[in-house]
């Protein structure tokens, strides 16, 4: 049995519907979900489900004993103001479950992300030690403080499960995220405003050097992040924190041209100032170093932008 958390959200149902596939029996675990999350979990027939407290009540009194534990669920608003909220959420629960994979030898898989990386003046290196980076909001802190203390928890000595790997997830896209909101990838807002108003709005650049629309980042199909996360739980791969990109930046003009050329219909973008909780903390440029992954032996190629777009569209 193979326990997902978050498993209601975007990339944690994306995940459980390919084990599924595969054929595993899952333990589904989320907090209670919304309706706009249900239907992410439609058609997951051979699987358990679970509250996110209940889950850990669970494991620590030894009533649920999966074979490997794949960590999504999290606080993913990127603007959230409640520290206390993050550090639970995020840290904490992190590490009672890596706690618990430690004492009872499983496989633990969870999810990082880009936003550890701030501004990017550190680079996009996932070997760069957490103590050197500066997020930009306290959710990128969040993750990069458990990443901090997974690594610590990891040297000679310490108990450690023995294969785990934090995935640095850049700027997600795919299939099962409508219920985001605000937090849905540029794709699906793309999407709505072309077919709502028949145009898209962008935001404008708020680095001189940088034109309106020219913000880069590193967008990566969901699909792909998968392939990382099981590759990496099935192959001796060196424990520790690898990126899940596409090692390419792309700018959003690229990525609203697409929506609009699977839609149809010629661009038309105008662009929009930054909402005021964004200034000063919009990464403008993203791009993952892919050389830890490939170095290990991971030689899939990425999904093309073009392409994950297409895909995550068609049935929409």
């Amino acid at each position: 049995m193979i326990a997902v958390t978050g498993a209601a959200g975007f990339i944690g149902s994306n995940l459980a519907h390919r084990l599924a596939r595969d054929g595993c029996e899952l333990l589904l675990v989320d907090r209670k979900p919304t309706v706009e999350k249900l239907p992410n979990l439609a058609g997951l027939t051979i699987a358990n489900v679970l509250l996110h407290d209940e889950f850990l009540d669970r494991l620590e009194s030894n009533r649920v004993s999966p074979d490997a534990v794949f960590h999504i669920g999290a606080c993913s608003t990127t603007t959230e103001a409640n520290w206390p909220f993050l550090v639970e959420t995020n840290v904490h629960y992190s590490q009672r479950l890596w706690n618990w994979c430690a004492a009872r030898r499983r496989p633990f898989l969870y999810a990082s992300s880009a936003a550890t990386y701030g501004d990017g003046r550190q680079g996009f290196d996932d070997r760069t030690h957490p103590s050197l980076l500066r997020p930009l909001n306290l959710y990128g802190r969040s993750k990069n403080d458990f990443d901090a203390w997974a690594l610590r928890q990891a040297e000679p000595g310490r108990p450690a499960p023995p294969r785990w790997a934090g995935l640095k997830f850049f700027n997600v896209y795919g299939p099962r995220e409508q219920h985001k909101g605000r937090m849905a990838s540029v794709v699906w807002h793309a999407y709505r405003q072309i077919r709502r108003t028949g145009e898209m709005r962008l935001f404008r650049s708020d680095d001189p050097a940088i034109a309106d629309g020219e913000q880069r980042r590193d967008f990566v199909f969901v699909e792909d992040c998968i392939e990382h996360m099981l590759w990496l739980w099935k192959r001796s791969a060196p424990n520790g924190l690898y990126n899940s990109g596409t090692g390419t930046a792309r700018t959003f003009l690229d990525l609203t041209c697409a929506v609009f050329a699977v839609l149809g219909r010629e661009p038309c973008i105008s662009f929009i100032d930054l909402p005021g909780d964004l200034a000063g903390r919009y990464q403008n440029h993203t791009q993952a170093d892919m050389s830890r992954l490939h170095g290990a032996g991971y030689a899939r190629p990425p999904t093309s932008l073009e392409e994950g777009v297409r895909r995550t569209l068609r049935d929409a």
